[in-house]
């Protein structure tokens, strides 16, 4: 019966039979016997196999290439070579599936840019084969921990006549014909689309989260998200994964309280989970990761408002790129600082200026601030943000009108606010940003199996 690598090595009987199959990464061949190292994908490392001359198809064996599939029986014995415990001596070796010398992988190092462009293949490499086995056992991480908090899991919709962040930036969903559109005082009749009005994907499933939140407590999401956003950075992509919960009768500090368990079991769940993985990463992409990545596993976070934050910055003597001003946005420099020189860890930021912030964010009682938080991490700055959600009708509709956010399209947003309405707050985390910081990857394109980006859709 068929095993995978990673089982063999791990039990490791000596002289037991053992058959598997996989891909070929490297081999080297003399005339009496030849070395085949084997990656199924289930671990880091491979398992070499040794190939004598007394192989039925020993001739054909020694020749195969870089990538092909094989299936492999044989004895698992106690390996004579440095860096491996464990190999496999063959009994039988078929070749399912040939790769030739066009195969685009036969170096053993090659630029992530490149890498991006053969996306179908890269999974093969070792970097991608760590990278999507902790992307893996992450997802599956956040199932479990909140699971385990008794949250409930929702599905929000990917189709949605509304937009979150009131930015704009959605990509359009419509069965209209696009190059002669009905048309409506000089604009496309939406009402003869197949909603019958505007919709485009979702950018978070946040507002329909909260009107379950207040039928439940305490609920997440985590699902795919899009962005029409026109930008090539390293750190945005127009297809991205956000984990979103959701609690009622929560407030901004309740909130900050999940966020800080949340981020740190995560932190340790890879650390302990996926040792092997992270052990590569800190070798290969970033030494000192799982020292970083320790120092907030078990880290007290800090929690520091807007307003003193901003004052610590002007204090600093410290040259930044951008203005640091009371009503500016904290930019990536300024919390970076702010985690690395200021405080040494983990940092909430609470209770930003309302101007700029989002519609459905509580209004505190100076009048100039809403109950916004952010989470700051040593190396990237941000990696949560969130708030205690406006649960006064009154409030909302008057700052939804401030904002010129019409009311009507949300007439269903502001009846859970006249009936039943109750304090309540959640806070998003970016799927790729937390691969990222977990694994010391630099691009998020690197970090998802396809990257989405402007003028990018292969594959």
């Amino acid at each position: 019966m068929k095993t995978r690598i990673k089982h063999i090595i791990q039990q490791g009987v000596e002289t037991k039979t053992c058959a598997f199959s996989g891909w070929v990464r490297s081999v080297r061949a003399s005339k009496d016997v030849c070395f085949i190292v084997i990656n199924d994908g289930s671990t880091i490392d491979g398992i070499q196999v040794v190939a004598e001359s007394t192989l039925s198809n020993f001739s054909y064996v020694s020749r195969l290439g870089t990538g092909s599939a094989v299936t492999v029986s044989g004895i698992l014995v106690e390996s004579p070579a440095s860096g491996q415990k464990w190999e496999v001596m063959a009994g039988t070796i078929e070749i399912v599936g040939e790769a030739d010398a066009a195969y685009p992988l036969q170096k053993k190092r090659h630029s992530f840019e490149y890498l991006r462009t053969i996306s179908h293949l890269r999974p093969r490499t070792n970097t991608f084969g760590a990278l999507f086995r902790l992307r893996s056992r992450l997802a599956q991480a956040v199932h479990r921990f909140f699971s385990e908090h008794d949250f409930l899991y929702v599905n929000t919709p990917i189709i949605t006549a509304s937009d979150c962040e009131g930015a704009g930036d959605l990509f359009r969903v419509s069965t209209l014909d696009a190059s002669d559109p009905p048309v409506l005082n000089g604009h496309p009749d939406f009402s003869q689309d197949f909603f019958g009005q505007k919709t485009g994907l979702t950018v978070s499933g946040q507002l329909e989260g909260e009107l379950f939140a207040l039928a439940f407590g305490d609920i997440y999401t985590f699902g795919p998200t899009f962005r029409a956003e026109n930008s090539n950075t390293a750190r945005h992509a127009s297809e991205f994964w956000m984990i979103e919960p959701e609690m009622a009768f929560a407030t901004l500090a309740d909130n900050a309280d999940l966020a800080e368990k949340f981020i740190t079991w995560l932190c340790r769940f890879a650390l302990e989970e996926c040792a092997d993985d992270m052990a590569f990463f800190d070798k290969h992409i970033e030494n000192g990761l799982i020292e970083r990545i320790n120092r907030v596993a078990y880290a007290n976070f800090a929690r520091m408002e807007y307003s003193d934050a901003i004052e610590l910055l002007q204090r600093s003597g410290a040259t930044f790129t951008y203005p640091v001003e009371w009503g500016l946005d904290l930019q990536t420099e300024h919390e970076r600082y702010i985690t690395e020189q200021i405080v040494g860890g983990p940092t909430f930021i609470l209770n930003y200026p309302k101007d700029i912030k989002a519609f459905y964010m509580r209004q505190n009682d100076d009048g100039r601030t809403v109950a916004a938080m952010d989470l700051l991490v040593p190396k990237i700055g941000e990696i949560i943000g969130g708030s205690q959600r406006e649960e006064r009708l009154d409030r909302l509709e008057v700052r939804m009108t401030e904002m010129g956010i019409a009311t009507e399209p949300l007439w269903w947003y502001l009846d859970s606010r006249r009936w039943g309405s109750c304090p309540h707050a959640g806070f998003g985390l970016g799927f790729e940003r937390l691969v990222m910081y977990l694994s010391g990857m630099e691009n998020i394109r690197d970090v998802i199996p396809f990257p989405r980006t402007p003028r990018h859709c292969e594959f």
